[in-house]
């Protein structure tokens, strides 16, 4: 029986020691995005941002849909006519794969705004997310 408790705390010494000895492996990375999400998301928190939650005026008749996280690997964000969120997108501004180029076309682009909008996309995915001045 004495035999039978020494084996006992003997193991739950071997145990704890177990526990506590060696060195600590960090957790694996949980950075697995790719460089067109991580390129997407900076663009797209600016943009909301900057256009949408300042309430700037140029951009009062659209809303954003956010489809950063699409089955297709292609993160984007489109920008649709106000309360009409199924309406066909007035601009698309995505990135493919593993790349950080984002593209950006639709009709808003060929309107007075697109030049804005090239200008504040562009300031964002170099990773200045500084909402410039209004157009």
């Amino acid at each position: 029986m004495k035999s039978l408790r020494i084996l006992a705390a003997t193991a739950a010494v071997i145990g704890l020691a177990a526990c506590n000895s060696g060195p600590k492996t960090p957790p694996p990375s949980t950075s697995s995005k790719s460089a067109s999400l991580r390129s997407m998301e900076q663009v797209a928190i600016a943009a909301h941002k900057c256009w949408f939650a300042s309430k700037d005026p140029a951009f009062k008749k659209y809303q954003m849909a956010n489809e950063l996280n699409n089955f297709g690997g292609t993160p984007r964000f489109l920008l649709v006519p106000a309360k009409q969120y199924g309406a066909r997108p007035l601009l698309v501004v995505q990135a493919q794969g593993n790349s950080s180029q984002v593209q950006v076309f639709g009709p808003l682009m060929s309107e007075a705004l697109g030049g804005r909008i090239s200008a504040d996309i562009n300031r964002w995915r170099s990773g200045d997310a500084s909402c410039g001045s209004a157009a």
